[in-house]
């Protein structure tokens, strides 16, 4: 049996002249690219429910939310500033991206010290 979780992460969006790009800090690798802004929002969405289902079946941990909007968009804004050559400016938008998975329980273990 599976538990619908629920997390909202901070996501930040850019505008460029031909597309959108968007990533959630707090989920380390999860990008997304599309045409336009509905696709974006439902591709960056789908992307983190993606990498939260596999992180569970591998038994790694869930990335929690921290980041809140302003913190999101320093983030960015740090993270442009130590690029050698960051590009053209580029419309952003930091917005909360609210997920659901359906994630299986959390085991219960029990530490045991064998050879005591």
């Amino acid at each position: 049996m599976t538990d619908a979780v629920k997390h909202t992460y901070a996501v930040v969006f850019e505008r460029a002249p031909a597309n959108y790009a968007a990533y959630a800090p707090d989920v380390p690798g999860c990008v997304a690219a599309a045409d336009g802004w509905d696709e974006i929002q439902a591709m960056i969405r789908e992307a983190i429910e993606v990498y939260l289902e596999a992180a569970a079946d591998y038994g790694e941990p869930i990335p929690e939310p921290r980041m809140t909007v302003a913190e999101a968009m320093a983030h960015h804004s740090e993270v442009l500033a130590g690029l050698e050559d960051p590009g053209p400016s580029l419309e952003t938008t930091v917005a909360m991206i609210e997920t659901e998975t359906a994630l299986p329980p959390r085991l219960e273990t029990e530490t045991a010290n064998v050879g005591d």
